[in-house]
């Protein structure tokens, strides 16, 4: 009995020292990837602590290996779009500026029931309210309702801007996003002028760029500081 307490022990300290070190987002909504990590994880653990026939090293040494794993997917992940695509899949938008996107939906397995009742957990009671639903790779549903449909908030008794696009992002750590320049009939030539306004001369000085659905674009550099320009 004291041997199995004392393995369960150690076994409990090395979950919860992996779980750490994958980070916070193993704790929140999950990739694929990671839901497959923690589920082996978990099955990996309870082994060794049923069986002391087991050695608790390989237990342990088993354990480190899917941390191993899990670190480099989430590294290549966050260099990679093509490797995040791979691993994690990309957003579907199931309703494009107010229309369901059927096509979307039939290759999703998902009814016009399913996405009411996920539409309802957004407090969208009507589709005519919705201008954009996009479902992203952890399973949730992000709405964007159309600009009646909003709540009233200062900016809006100051301004008036109808939603016209989604906000999307241009440059993530370096890297330009052509889908989203070719979804907004933009392109590099039109990027790198006014990349050359905000006195930014390569991507790799760009950690997130986005334009946001007022036409205006946006520029935080790597080291912090903020620069914004307007289309």
């Amino acid at each position: 009995m004291i041997v199995i307490l004392t393995r369960t022990i150690i076994l409990y300290g090395v979950v919860l020292f992996m779980i750490r070190l994958m980070g916070k987002a193993e704790l929140a909504e999950m990739e694929p990837f990671q839901l497959v990590i923690i589920l082996m994880v978990a099955e990996l653990a309870v082994l060794p602590m049923e069986n002391t026939d087991i050695s608790l090293m390989n237990g342990i040494t088993a354990l480190a290996a899917l941390l191993f794993i899990q670190v480099l997917i989430s590294y290549i992940s966050l260099k990679s779009e093509k490797g995040r695509i791979l691993f994690c899949g990309k957003p579907s938008i199931l309703i494009n500026k107010g229309n369901i996107v059927e096509s979307e939906m039939k290759k999703l397995r998902i009814n016009i029931n399913d996405l009411l009742e996920e539409l309802r957990s957004n407090s969208i009671t009507s589709l005519d309210d919705v201008e954009y639903a996009i479902l992203e790779t952890n399973g949730d549903l992000n709405v964007i309702p159309k600009a009646e449909a909003r709540p009233l908030t200062k900016k809006d008794m100051l301004i008036s801007s109808p939603i016209q696009h989604m906000s999307l992002p241009l440059i993530v750590d370096g890297m330009v996003y052509q889908d989203s320049l070719k979804a907004l009939n933009l392109t590099e030539d039109w990027l790198k002028k006014n990349m050359e306004s905000a006195n930014i001369n390569d991507y790799k000085e760009i950690l997130f760029c986005y334009i946001d659905e007022n036409d205006d674009l946006h520029f935080h550099r790597k080291q912090g500081n903020k620069g914004e320009v307007k289309k």
